[in-house]
This record gives C-alpha cells, sequence and structure tokens, in this order.
C-alpha cells in the first residue's frame, strides 16, 4: 500500500475493484462505510453485487475478465475531459504521451460493449475519481464539470480480483497509471493500495519469500545486491538464478525434474488451481514434507509432517497490508511437540550441514530468539534497517525506515518515486484465457465469504463459525437457474475442463447471468478443481483463479420422467 489505513476514512473518493472488501477485509471495510457516512464517494467495480455496493455512489457491474477495458475507457474520458492533473504529470512523470496514444482506441463505448456497463457510468467514475470532488446521488451524472481548483483526495483499493489473473500486472499497471494521471500519490487518502489475502503476506514478500528476490526485493540477478548480502551472511556466494513458483513448481514435479517438496502453512490441495493435477503430483513425489498447524488436506498426503506452533503460540514480527511491521507475543503455549517455524526450519538446517561435513559455526542456524533473527534480517534489508523489537513495542513501524532515528514511513512517494519520475506504463487490453463457449457457456469466479478464511483449515475448525456458514453454495442468477429448471437450495454440479463439483445451489441477483460464483473454502466443493492452471501471468506469474468457464447441470434433471417411467414399467408387470 503507498498510504494508510487510518487515511481511508478522510477519502473523498474510494474505488475499490477485485475487493470484496466488507468480507474478506471487514476492518478496512469499516473504514469505507465510515468514509461514505462523511459523505465520500464509493466507487465499485465488480462482477458481483458485494455488501458494499450498498454504501456506493456508483456500481459497475462488469463482465467478468471484462474490467481492464473499463480502467482504460475512464483514463480516456479523463484525458478527453481535461481532467487530469498536468502540474503532477509534467513534473513527477515521463511517457505520458505514450500512455495518452494508446487511450485513444479505448472509449467509454466500446468498454461498455465489452463489460455490459453504461457508458454514463464510465463517464461518471471518471469524473467523480478525477476530481476528488464529494458529489451527492442525483449529480454523479452532471456535465460541465472543470478540472481546475482544488482537487479531492481519491484513493484506490484492490485485491486479487485483479491479480489472480493472466493479465494481473497490465491491470495492477493500469490503476498506477490512473493515479499517476490524476495525481493522486504522495498525499494522504489517496495511492494505489492492495488488501493483501492473509496477515503477513507483505511481511514475507518484504524478507525474501519470493523466486526472484532477496529481502528488501533486492534482485537476486544483481550482482552486486548479492555479493553484499553474502558478505553479511558471511558465505562464498549465493545463487543468482531465479527460481520456480508454486505453479511452476508443481509442473516441473509433474514432468519429475523436482522430486521432493517442504510445504510451510500452505494448502496447495486446496489453494492451487486443478486440484486433480496438483493431487496427482504431490503422490508422485518421492518426499513430500508438510510443516503446520493443523493436519491439513495436503498433509494427508505427506510422507513427513511437522508440528508447528500457531501465532498465539509464538513470539516475533508480521508486516500488515500497510507496511507495518508488528510484534507478536504468545499468549498460549504451545502443545505437544510443536515449536515455532524458525526453530524447525533452524534445526534441519544445521542437521543437513552436519550431514555434509559442515562446521557447524555459532550465529548460522542457533539463533538465540526471533529478536536476534530480525536483528539480523534488518542489517541486510534497506527497507527494515532503523527498526529493532525495542521499537517495535506498542505500534510497530511502517518501512521504509532507514536509520535508527527515522519514525517510519505511513505514505509512500511524497516528493519522488524511488526511480526518479514515474514512468506510464501503455496497456493493452487482453481477455481472460478461457471464455465460455457451446460446451462450457458461463464463467466461474471465485472469492471468500465473511464467516472463512482461506482453506478453511482453520476456521472450519470452530464450531460457531462452521455452524453459521457449513458449507459451500454455489451463486447462480435466476435467468440460469431456470435453463436447466434449478431450484433455490436443490443441487447442482458445476463442470469445467479439468473437474466437477456438487454444492447447493443459492439463486441470487448478486451475480449477472451468465456468471457462477464459489468460495474456495469448501472441502467438499473445492473450487479449485474447476479452475486452470495454463494460462500464467506472464510476469507475476500467478494463474487465472477468478475466471474460467464452466456449465451447470442439474443432477435432478429427468429423475421426474425416469419415475415415471419406473412406476409405468412396474404398472404394466403388475397388470400381467
Amino acid at each position: 500500500m503507498t498510504n494508510s489505513i487510518r487515511e481511508i476514512r478522510d477519502a473523498d473518493c474510494i474505488f475499490i475493484t477485485g475487493s470484496n472488501t466488507a468480507e474478506s477485509h471487514p476492518v478496512i471495510g469499516y473504514e469505507v462505510v465510515r468514509a461514505a457516512r462523511r459523505g465520500a464517494n464509493v466507487i465499485i467495480v465488480d462482477p458481483r453485487r458485494i455488501p458494499l455496493v450498498e454504501h456506493a455512489t456508483l456500481f459497475l457491474q462488469i463482465k467478468p475478465g471484462s474490467d481492464i477495458y473499463v480502467f482504460l475507457a475512464i483514463m480516456h474520458t479523463i484525458i478527453r475531459e481535461g481532467w487530469e492533473d498536468r502540474p503532477f504529470i509534467d513534473r513527477r512523470t515521463e511517457g505520458y504521451d505514450a500512455l495518452a496514444a494508446v487511450l485513444e482506441e479505448y472509449t467509454p463505448e466500446h468498454a461498455s460493449l465489452m463489460s455490459g456497463v453504461p457508458v454514463e457510468q464510465i463517464e461518471a467514475a471518471a469524473r467523480i475519481y478525477a476530481l476528488g470532488k464529494r458529489v451527492a446521488g442525483a449529480s454523479i451524472y452532471a456535465d460541465g464539470a472543470s478540472g481546475t481548483g482544488e482537487r479531492g483526495h481519491s484513493t484506490i483499493l484492490y485485491a486479487m480480483g485483479i491479480t489472480q489473473r493472466s493479465n494481473g500486472t497490465d491491470m495492477v499497471m493500469t490503476l498506477a497509471n490512473l493515479a499517476m494521471l490524476c495525481g493522486q500519490l504522495g498525499k494522504p487518502s489517496t495511492g494505489v493500495n492492495p488488501l493483501r489475502g492473509q496477515s503477513n503476506v507483505q511481511g514475507a514478500c518484504d524478507v525474501g519469500c519470493l523466486v526472484d528476490v532477496l529481502p528488501g526485493y533486492q534482485r537476486v540477478t544483481d550482482a552486486e545486491k548479492r555479493e553484499a548480502i553474502a558478505r553479511a551472511w558471511d558465505v562464498e556466494r549465493l545463487p543468482g538464478e531465479v527460481g520456480l513458483t508454486i505453479v511452476e513448481a508443481m509442473h516441473a514435479a509433474a514432468e519429475g525434474r523436482v522430486r521432493a517438496m517442504y510445504v510451510m502453512g500452505e494448502n496447495p490441495m486446496m489453494s492451487d488451481p486443478d486440484t486433480s493435477h496438483v493431487e496427482r503430483t504431490l503422490r508422485g513425489l518421492d518426499l513430500l514434507v508438510v510443516q503446520d498447524i493443523f493436519p491439513s488436506e495436503t498433509a494427508q498426503l505427506a510422507h513427513v509432517i511437522l508440528p508447528a506452533a500457531a501465532s498465539l503460540e509464538k513470539d516475533g514480527t508480521v508486516t500488515n497490508t500497510e507496511r507495518r511491521v508488528q510484534m507478536i507475543q504468545p499468549v498460549i503455549a504451545a502443545p505437544g511437540e510443536s515449536r515455532p517455524d524458525w526453530q524447525i526450519t533452524g534445526e534441519l538446517a544445521a542437521r543437513f550441514d552436519a550431514r555434509m561435513g559442515i562446521e557447524r559455526r555459532p550465529g548460522y542456524w542457533d539463533f538465540a530468539s526471533s529478536s536476534a533473527i530480525f536483528d539480523e534480517l534488518a542489517r541486510v534489508t534497506p527497507i527494515y534497517r532503523g527498526m529493532s523489537y525495542g521499537r517495535l513495542a506498542g505500534a510497530g513501524l511502517q518501512w521504509p525506515c532507514p536509520d535508527a532515528s527515522h519514525p517510519g514511513t505511513p505514505i509512500l512517494h511524497g516528493e519522488t518515486f524511488s526511480r526518479g519520475r514515474g514512468r506510464f506504463n501503455p496497456v493493452i487490453a487482453r481477455d481472460p484465457a478461457e471464455l465460455p463457449d457451446d460446451d462450457y457457456p458461463l464463467m466461474l469466479t471465485t472469492g471468500r465469504v465473511l464467516y472463512h478464511y482461506h482453506s478453511g483449515t482453520m476456521t472450519r475448525r470452530s464450531e460457531p463459525l462452521d455452524w453459521r456458514e457449513p458449507g459451500g453454495a454455489v451463486e447462480i442468477h435466476p435467468d440460469d437457474a431456470a435453463a436447466i429448471d434449478l431450484r433455490d437450495g436443490a443441487p447442482v454440479v458445476v463442470a469445467s475442463r479439468r473437474g466437477r463439483v456438487r454444492a447447493r445451489a443459492q439463486i441470487s441477483e448478486r451475480v449477472p447471468p451468465g456468471t457462477v460464483f464459489l468460495a474456495f473454502h469448501w472441502r467438499e466443493a473445492p473450487a479449485n478443481m474447476l479452475t486452470h492452471d495454463f494460462a500464467l501471468d506472464p510476469v507475476a506469474k500467478i494463474p487465472e483463479y477468478k475466471v474460467c468457464a464452466v456449465r451447470l447441470e442439474n443432477p435432478r434433471a429427468g429423475l421426474a420422467d425416469r419415475l415415471r417411467r419406473s412406476e409405468g414399467a412396474a404398472f404394466r408387470t403388475s397388470s400381467r
């Protein structure tokens, strides 16, 4: 996030896309509600009528996968009407002319044709976001608005609805272009703000748990950075090759190029696309090690299970979605033989060294505490360099925090960008990799519900939560349900080219015709049995979880006819 959570309540315009904020990030969702009650305009771009639509000024209900056309048309309108922030563009950016040239063809009329969103809604969204004015009710479609005068503050919130796509990087680049076009960066209550899917996703990325970077987003391909960290770690060299992402690793394992996997705090059997392929791959490994707090679906396939301590059973740090590094403290003792993750991995590494004849040196794997680990991390991570356990007490610190006297950074890009001038990256619209056809005429999109979390490993063990939301339901528009004579609450089969899932039908106008929705928490109806992994984002290498082609089947269709035929046969037999 370029900005902080607390700033959302003071925004004049909140642009939300790819995020069911109220259910996936309820604390942040409340900040949006608070802003709306203070008069802020809320613009939502989503295929589903999510709960925050009740507080929205504009709801742009798109066909799944068509949002890129809407974003580009919004920028087209802003330039056409002269609502761009020319002083900001001239002073702080480069590449504007190339962007403007590409945007010429992405008119609101074209976007409306591709997305189903009315032209007037696209133009109203452009005006409200660009000017950041608090515009009430019926006046959102007013003509003659001027870009002169002081702008309000507009913020963008997005999540996995736009990143878990084959063009996810383009989507994020487009939102960055939109923010720079309107000068909505470097100020309070503005910015481009991803909402992270789990509590320490940001922290894991910060400290090097990505295949292409070292701690602090230092590229593994940068020889100078590698050598500096190697010296700090007192090793001869560090590998300079970019590794495999999880989907790439699964493909490599299926081809026999990867023979063992060590899975920590992850449940690929629920969270990875094309689950049938994942299961075949994991079963074919020579060794599968799972380190987790509960026996997940993936752990059922493991050769070795290592019991880890849960977050309330250990100390350490997490970095949340607003880049805030915070300390956690144990509340209860870890049960049985479970240990903090760093102790397990440290002991394994030490034993590997011993088997390889490497002399065990103090400070390599036998850290005295999590505090000692964080001190070492701060030494090699420029954005954390000014942090220590002593400074994290209380509210923590937001990175970058380059030295011990620095107060942390609530807002990024205040005076300049990290590369100097912000660069516009022109984007060409691309459709999803798999579109509906005669065999699979509907689009499936996936997500979360309020009462459960991710693959359900934790929340479905909570009796009150499981009582409140005990199983999966497929949201289906009444028109699509009528086409197969399906009633609300009846069983339905959702089929794709990868697999079939049986669940309960929930007939609802929350989804538009041609779209169905299924949360991915349910092991009885695993949504990712249906999704595909053949089209990855070329940069982020993330699969297209959010859009795939499916069909609906009514398992009771023809049942009445079969019963009648059966009854008729019985009658004829008895008559004879």
